[in-house]
């Protein structure tokens, strides 16, 4: 289960004093926890834990990528190393991402699978993406990709 790794990885880092390691998993944890919380309030009900945290991992890789981009048009250089050092730590948590090719044999699959012809297809699709690939793929790509095949 991601959630006992994760407080193990966090374990291990404290024995090891990795600091980076260490801040970057309890930042983790506090956005699951908040997770938590909010579908305790909102009612969630039923939910498979791993999808939900694999998914608060994209995202926070996401943000991060963001903020390098941000911080490299600002000249903070430094900032970004500390962005990309914890991408590769959040990675470590996630699954193997597709490569470029596997995400347009994914793509090509759902759309024949799906039966889509056009535009108006590309939010089916990428639903069906996000079910079957969730935290594997880099979903931009993959919008990009099914956007060209279906126009």
């Amino acid at each position: 289960m991601l959630r006992d790794e994760l407080n193990q990885s966090m374990k291990a880092a404290m024995r090891a004093k990795e600091t980076r390691k260490l801040s970057t998993v309890r930042l983790i944890l506090a956005a699951i926890k908040e997770k938590d919380i909010e579908l305790r309030t909102t009612d969630g009900g039923d939910r498979d834990d791993d999808a939900m945290i694999t998914d608060i991992l994209s995202k926070m890789v996401k943000q991060r990528r963001d903020s390098i981009k941000a911080y490299e048009e600002g000249g903070r250089c430094e900032l970004a190393e500390q962005e990309k050092a914890e991408i590769a730590i959040i990675e470590e948590f996630l699954p193997k991402q597709m490569s470029d090719d596997e995400i347009k044999a994914a793509c090509e699959a759902i759309v024949e699978e799906l039966g889509a012809e056009g535009l108006k297809d590309i939010g089916r699709c990428m639903a069906a993406m996000k079910d079957k690939y969730a935290g594997q793929m880099d979903f931009a790509k993959a919008s990009k990709t099914i956007k060209g095949m279906l126009s």
